[in-house]
């Protein structure tokens, strides 16, 4: 968001998986810093309503039921989001960049839809509005780079924590002999949060 996504006061964000531990991290943080607008897409209502309501996003999308590029350029008027954190890949691939406002940054962390564009896929965007489009991995960075994160995580978002501003959701807790119960809530795709194991 920050460091490769250049987020800075009244940009626009959009987080995809929208009710993932981190995008409610995300969301949160892009509040707190003073985004002109978050959305977020999601794969049902509830989780929708969770993102807005709960959260504050400026909107939430269905993807199963939506058409969410489509909803952004209209909320926007056309212009588009300024930074994009994306964990699907392939099948948003396109839309991200619809959606992507002029100087757009779009930050890819996942590829759960796949690695291989469909034929046909317009990358014109990068040129046109001069989109940058970069991938990250936590693990394949070096210690500086996780040191900074790490820094900064201190600094500005400990205090927060601290002080209650920021919330932390927690969707079950489970002891490790049930941890195939647990890959089942998973596996259906409703929580909100985190899912814990505990050990011992």
């Amino acid at each position: 968001m920050y460091l490769i996504g250049e987020f800075a006061p009244k940009k626009s964000i959009l987080w995809h998986a929208g009710a993932s531990s981190v995008s409610i991290a995300g969301i949160q943080l892009s509040l707190a810093s003073s985004a002109s607008a978050v959305y977020a897409t999601a794969s049902s209502n509830d989780k929708c309503s969770f993102c807005t309501s709960t959260l504050g996003a400026t909107a939430a999308f269905n993807y199963n039921t939506q058409n969410w590029s489509d909803e952004i350029l209209s909320l926007t008027g056309g212009k588009g989001v300024d930074i994009i954190i994306d964990y699907v890949g392939q099948s948003y691939f396109q839309a991200n960049l619809d959606v992507a406002a002029r100087d757009a940054r779009i930050v890819n962390l996942g590829a759960l839809s796949g690695t291989k564009l469909a034929a046909g896929v317009d990358i014109g965007a990068f040129v046109r509005k001069r989109v940058r489009f970069e991938g990250s991995s936590l693990r394949s960075r070096d210690e500086g780079y996780q040191t900074l994160l790490r820094d900064r995580l201190v600094e500005e978002v400990m205090p927060r924590l601290e002080r209650g501003e920021f919330k932390l959701f927690t969707e079950r807790v489970f002891g490790w002999e049930d941890i195939r119960e647990a890959h089942r809530l998973m596996e259906t795709n409703r929580t909100k949060g985190k899912i814990i194991c505990t050990v011992g």
